[in-house]
C-alpha cells in the first residue's frame, strides 16, 4: 500500500486535489491494493468506456487488443497497468513517437497516449480506417472507406490536438496505403473497391509527378536502406527510389507479395510469397527477400508456414519470421540463410478469419514481443541471446500487439 500512495502522489504533479478528486484517488489506490489492474470510467465525447487516469506514467508502453478493448502494459515487466474499454474490431499502429499509439476502430483513427494510458481526443473520422505508415518523420493514415490520406509530424500530438498536416484524397475509395518520402513527395496507391492496379506519386503541392499501374492488387508498403520503397503486387513488387518505378517479377505468374517489412540497416526487404490465387486461406511455407540495390527476388523456404502477422525485422536488419512451429527463424537478408531458430510459443495454426486471433509478432530494439492467444500469454525475448526474459498471463486472449516506437 505505500508504494501505491506513493505512485498516487507522483501523479498529482504538484497541484491540489479537489475533494472529489481526492476520493477517487484513493478509491484507485484501494482497488490497486485488492489486486484489480485498474478501474473504468465513461469517455463522454465518444460514449464509450475508457479506463481512469493511472496513477503513474510508464515506459516504452506496449498495447494489446482483446475483444472489446485495450491492455497497456509496460514494456520493461510486461506488467498490465490499464484496461481500456473499446467496443468492435480495433488495430494498433506506432504512432511514431515516445507516447502514442494510433488505434483503428469502427469510426476512424483515434489517437492513444499509451504513456499516460488514455485515449486523446484526437481523432481521424472515416470508414475502414486501414494502413498506418511512419518514414522519414511523418506518419501517414490511409482511410479506405474514403481513400483520404492524412500526413502529420507525430512530435505534435503532444500538443494535445490534432496536429495540423497535409492532406490527399484518393480519386476513388479503395484498400490502399501511402508514405511521405524526406524530400516530401507523396507515394500512394491506385484503385477501385474492386480492383487496385498501382501507384502515383505526388509532389509537395500534391501534383502528379510520377505513376505505374503494373502492380496488380497492390497491397502493403516497406522502405529500405537509402529510401527504397516497395509496394507489392500479385506478381512481384514495384520500387520506387531516386525518382522512378522498377518492378520486379516474381518467378511465378501468380507470386502475390502482399505483407512486407523494412528496415533503414539493409537494402533487401522481407516479404511473404502466395501462389495459389483459388486457396480460401494458403498457408506458405516461403518468404521473399527483395534486394532493391541489385532489383533482384529471392525466395527462401523458412519449413513452417506463417501469418501476415508473423514478419518483423531486427535491429541489425535481420529478417525475422514467427512460423507456426512456434518458432522466430532469424534470416541473413543478404545471404538467405536461416542463422538461427529462437522458441517462442507453442505450435499453432492461423485462423481462416484474418480477423481472429493468432500469435503475433513486434519488435522494438533488440526485444521480440510476442502474443500467444491460446494461452492468454504475452513474452519477451532477446533477439541476439535468443532467450526469453520474461512472460505475463493476461485475463483475455490478445489479437493485435504494438507499442510506441519513435521514428521509423
Amino acid at each position: 500500500m505505500t508504494n501505491m500512495m506513493k505512485m498516487m502522489s507522483k501523479s498529482i504533479r504538484g497541484r491540489a486535489l479537489t475533494g472529489t478528486a481526492m476520493a477517487l484517488a484513493i478509491s484507485t489506490v484501494l482497488t490497486a491494493c485488492g489486486g484489480a489492474e485498474s478501474s473504468s470510467s465513461t469517455d463522454t465525447t465518444s460514449g464509450k468506456t475508457a479506463s481512469a487516469t493511472p496513477a503513474v506514467a510508464i515506459q516504452e508502453p506496449l498495447v494489446a487488443t482483446f475483444d472489446g478493448g485495450l491492455y497497456i502494459l509496460d514494456g520493461e515487466s510486461l506488467k498490465l497497468a490499464t484496461t481500456i474499454d473499446l467496443p468492435g474490431f480495433n488495430r494498433v499502429n506506432p504512432a511514431g513517437d515516445k507516447d502514442h499509439v494510433v488505434v483503428s476502430t469502427d469510426s476512424g483513427f483515434r489517437v492513444l497516449d499509451a504513456t499516460d494510458q488514455a485515449l486523446t481526443g484526437i481523432e481521424y473520422k472515416g470508414a475502414k480506417p486501414g494502413h498506418v505508415v511512419r518514414h522519414a518523420a511523418k506518419t501517414v493514415l490511409f482511410t479506405d472507406g474514403t481513400g483520404e490520406v492524412d500526413v502529420f509530424d507525430p512530435t505534435a500530438l503532444s500538443g494535445g490536438k490534432k496536429p495540423a498536416g497535409r492532406t490527399y484524397t484518393s480519386a476513388e475509395p479503395h484498400h490502399g496505403v501511402a508514405i511521405e518520402l524526406a524530400d516530401g513527395k507523396l507515394v500512394s496507391t491506385l484503385g477501385t473497391e474492386e480492383k487496385r492496379t498501382g501507384a502515383l506519386v505526388l509532389d509537395r503541392n500534391s501534383k502528379e509527378i510520377a505513376r505505374n499501374e503494373d502492380c496488380p492488387g497492390v497491397h502493403g508498403e516497406a522502405a529500405a536502406k537509402n529510401e527504397a520503397v516497395a509496394l507489392g503486387c500479385e506478381d512481384g513488387v514495384l520500387i520506387y527510389q531516386d525518382g522512378e518505378f522498377t518492378k520486379i517479377g516474381s518467378p511465378d505468374d501468380y507470386g502475390r507479395i502482399g505483407n512486407q517489412a523494412g528496415s533503414d540497416a539493409s537494402p533487401v526487404l522481407l516479404g511473404d510469397y502466395k501462389t495459389d490465387p483459388e486457396a480460401e486461406l494458403e498457408r506458405p511455407t516461403r518468404v521473399s527477400l527483395i534486394d532493391t540495390e541489385k532489383k533482384k527476388l529471392r525466395l527462401v523456404d523458412v519449413g513452417t508456414s506463417y501469418s501476415f502477422r508473423s514478419l518483423a525485422r531486427g535491429p541489425h536488419g535481420e529478417a525475422l519470421v514467427l512460423g507456426t512451429d512456434g518458432a522466430i527463424h532469424v534470416i541473413d537478408p543478404a545471404t538467405g540463410r536461416i542463422e538461427k531458430k529462437i522458441p517462442a510459443v507453442s505450435e499453432w495454426q492461423e485462423p481462416l478469419d484474418w480477423q481472429q486471433a493468432r500469435p503475433t509478432l513486434f519488435v522494438r530494439g533488440h526485444i521480440a514481443y510476442v502474443s500467444e492467444p491460446g494461452k492468454k500469454a504475452l513474452h519477451a525475448i532477446d533477439i541476439e541471446a535468443g532467450k526469453k526474459l520474461t512472460s505475463v498471463t493476461l485475463p483475455k486472449s490478445t489479437n493485435e500487439l504494438s507499442g510506441v516506437v519513435a521514428g521509423h
